[in-house]
């Protein structure tokens, strides 16, 4: 790992080697870009966190999409960020959940012993993970480490999108595709915290689960074209963009918003031709398309931990894998049609 300046402030939990010296791990490595058959369970050195930093005893990581598009290297454009050539941080895995080990230098609003999770560029897929402590939040009482490590990445993107860029008031009328994946169930529950009327696109097996997070009215996608409806929708989450953008638009309301949340895309540039599309089109109509990257905030996860704490908010879980069996993990969401969340269990 990068950072290498040994802590005082505490030590891994259990048997085996302290910080520092041989202290290994087991971790899911990759050496360059490609298929999931790339992962390899490796033992590796173990991270020391640095000023600022908290290592936590990892016990369960979520699988997200970006840890596929990254651990392939496509679309291509990926790789001006994590390494032209192979990638620059060998380890997956950017949402975790589990317990505090050992802190740096500065950190003192966490210790070990406390049951934390949140959010990591990188380094996820392992025994133990160095984590920015601004990164780390309590993990609610009424949530197991399984069910926190669902939430980081994917539920922020659906708050930032619902709140930030789409600004969801009491009262809206909001569409979901892709109601039933990891950010889209999301969505729906949040938007149904908000006070708005939520409707969720889904395929026929999952109509049940949409409503019981909340949706007032659930589209199977395998029996109706959503914008072919007569509704109108004022906020559109478009998680899946199987359909045109301008046959999206026809069923948004004169000023409503379409935020368009798709990481795929062409091969090359991924989502970026129709990023540029929707922003020209933007300029021409009263209505909004604001396709936008979600960022870690630190206070989007406190805002998260209420709703989950309030039982407003609750992760859905498709699948659990061992560490071992990553790479069976990323192809199943790579398949695109999870249930939910796809979670590792590390312990």
């Amino acid at each position: 790992m990068e950072n290498q300046q040994r802590s005082s402030a505490g030590a891994p939990p259990g048997p085996g080697p302290g910080l520092g010296g041989a202290a290994t791990m087991r971790a899911v490595v990759q050496h360059h870009y490609g298929p999931p058959s790339v992962l390899e369970s490796s033992e590796v050195g173990m991270p020391l966190p640095g000023r600022g930093d908290v290592l936590v005893q990892v016990g369960a990581a979520s699988v997200h999409p970006g840890d596929y598009f990254v651990m392939t290297g496509e679309p291509f454009m990926v790789r001006l960020v994590y390494g032209l050539r192979r990638p620059r941080h060998r380890i997956r895995g950017m949402d975790l959940a589990g317990v505090v080990a050992a802190v740096g230098k500065g950190v003192t609003s966490l210790r070990p012993g406390d049951e934390v999770f949140g959010w990591s560029s990188a380094g996820a897929f392992a025994e133990y993970a160095c984590v920015p402590a601004d990164n780390l939040v309590s993990v609610p009482g009424n949530l197991s480490v399984v069910e926190a490590a669902t939430v980081p990445t994917s539920a922020m993107t659906a708050l930032q999108a619902l709140r930030e860029v789409a600004k969801v008031r009491p009262g809206q009328t909001v569409l979901v595709t892709g109601a039933s994946g990891g950010v889209g169930s999301f969505a729906v529950q949040i938007a149904k915290a908000f006070g708005a009327e939520v409707t969720g696109v889904c395929s026929t097996s999952n109509v049940d689960l949409v409503r019981s997070l909340g949706a007032t009215h659930v589209i199977d996608y395998t029996r109706t074209d959503f914008t072919h409806n007569e509704k109108r929708y004022d906020v559109i989450l478009d998680n899946v963009e199987a359909q045109p953008l301008a046959a999206v638009r026809q069923v948004l309301t004169p000023t409503g918003t379409l935020v368009p949340n798709s990481g795929r895309g062409g091969r090359w540039f991924g989502p970026l031709g129709r990023i540029v599309k929707a922003r020209v089109l933007s300029s021409f109509t009263r209505q909004q398309l604001k396709p936008f990257t979600s960022i870690g905030k630190r206070q989007d996860l406190l805002t998260l931990t209420d709703l989950l704490r309030t039982g407003q908010v609750k992760p859905v879980i498709d699948r659990t894998y061992r560490l071992d069996e990553a790479a069976d993990a990323l192809r199943y969401v790579g398949a695109g049609h999870t249930r939910g969340k796809v979670v590792m269990t590390v312990r």
